[in-house]
């Protein structure tokens, strides 16, 4: 049986757990989903899946186990320990746990002095706006997500799109836009490429081992070889032209419906020849029966012209 941990053991494990979060990075290491104040959460009422907030995103119900969105917990179990409010011997749960609210997240915080003081400053939900949409955590219900190559905040409704789109270049090609060399780093943010000499400013020394920052934002660059990055396209010309179809109304039937109008490169009519358009069936029965009033119309004013003779 293992022995039970002291005190002193407690602390250094903790302290070295913390020493490794430094080293790595600190909270900038951990990603966005892992934080208690952005786990997903069940309604109790509407049983619909949203991201954990003080009410109910969709039926504003008040949740009957809150969870704190600083430390994950659900139930208080100190019996000593840095509540500000002291419950010795009991154990709390729903909002007796509680003890704020925090106005980035929108979720609960548990009534420990530690969460109440460290949240509000270090909640990851700070300037959480959509770049896509623009919505704020307050607009939408879903999760918050930050995007793997610009580092933007994007919500749960927008970030599938904006993954798939966010790696294509503003130009339509891969040059440097300072010169024609071929950009060897791109910025994910600005969308641009640089060769290795406009990458560099004047009186700026980057040090050895540093990555290369964008002259333009100072956002971190990326070689263009390790990414996916297309270019912008332009579609010119009509990509799908109606064709003539089954509509009986139609007296003006497409004579381009065989003809390929290019993109890209111009206009090519693909090598058909325009031809006259026969005329319809419903254009011939109508000419004929204009002859024919006209042949009756002739035909009267003859016919009164010879009783004219005879009277």
């Amino acid at each position: 049986m293992p022995k039970k941990k002291t005190g002193a053991r407690k602390k250094a494990d903790k302290m070295r757990s913390r020493q490794r979060e430094i080293q790595a990075g600190g909270m900038e290491s951990r990603s966005l989903i892992d934080f208690p104040c952005n786990t997903h959460m069940t309604c109790d009422k509407c049983q619909k899946i949203q991201k954990n907030r003080a009410f109910c995103y969709f039926c504003n119900s008040l949740q009957k186990l809150p969870m704190c969105g600083h430390c994950g917990k659900t139930k208080c179990q100190q019996k000593s320990g840095d509540c500000v409010i002291k419950h010795p011997n009991v154990f709390t749960t729903g909002l007796a746990m509680v003890g704020a609210i925090c106005d980035h997240c929108e979720a609960w915080i548990c009534h420990g002095k530690k969460c109440l003081e460290t949240h509000g400053c270090a909640c990851p939900c700070i300037d959480s706006t959509c770049f896509e949409c623009k919505r704020t955590l307050w607009e939408h219900g879903g999760r918050l997500f930050i995007c793997s190559f610009c580092r933007y905040h994007v919500c749960e409704d927008d970030q599938m799109e904006h993954q798939a789109s966010c790696q294509v270049l503003e130009s339509e090609d891969y040059k440097c836009g300072s010169c024609n060399k071929v950009g060897t780093h791109s910025c994910l943010r600005c969308k641009l490429c640089f060769c290795d000499d406009h990458v560099r400013r004047k009186g700026v020394k980057v040090e050895r081992g540093d990555v290369e920052k964008c002259p333009k934002c100072q956002f971190e660059l990326r070689d263009t070889k390790d990414l996916s990055m297309s270019t912008r396209k332009y579609e010119f010309g009509r990509q799908g032209v109606a064709g003539g179809g089954d509509d009986d109304d139609d007296d003006y039937p497409s004579i381009y419906q065989d003809f390929d109008f290019g993109a890209g490169g111009g206009f090519s009519f693909g090598g058909v020849k325009a031809e006259r358009c026969e005329t319809s069936s419903s254009d011939d029965e109508s000419d004929s029966e204009y002859s024919e009033e006209e042949e009756d119309e002739q035909e009267e004013l003859e016919q009164e012209l010879r009783d004219l003779k005879v009277g």
